[in-house]
């Protein structure tokens, strides 16, 4: 009996060594796809300091908002229709050219994750 513990020992202790470095391997994995994306992002954000291209959509996407307070104020109802009327022409665009437009705009707002959006419009 005695001569079996030696053996059995050497086996779970090499089990358990393995086990931990496993476990170190997934955190090191993990902490490797954390600091890229740190590193994607601060590469993003340098990137997008001397461009203005966040700002234009900003005003773009604005554009309808400022429209139909104008309407309400001078309570011109046909300004609300023709706005109406672009999101429907929009609206009829090929898939395609709306998916591009979409991630075109999320990308100057550095907005990640958009084939999840997508996901969720369908």
């Amino acid at each position: 009996m005695m001569n079996l513990i030696g053996p059995i020992s050497n086996i779970l202790g090499g089990w358990m060594k393995n086990r931990a470095e496993e476990k170190q391997a997934k955190h090191q994995a993990k902490m490797s796809v954390i600091n890229n994306d740190a590193n994607w992002e601060a590469t993003m954000a340098a990137a997008t300091n001397n461009s203005w291209k966040d700002e234009f959509w900003t005003i773009v996407l604005a554009i309808p908002i400022f429209a139909v307070g104008y309407a309400i104020i001078l309570d011109d109802v046909g300004i609300i229709s023709r706005v109406k009327e672009g999101f429907i022409a929009l609206e009829s665009l090929p898939d395609w050219y709306q998916y591009l437009l979409f991630i075109a705009i999320s990308s100057s707002f550095g907005i990640r994750g958009v084939s999840k959006i997508i996901e969720l419009r369908k």
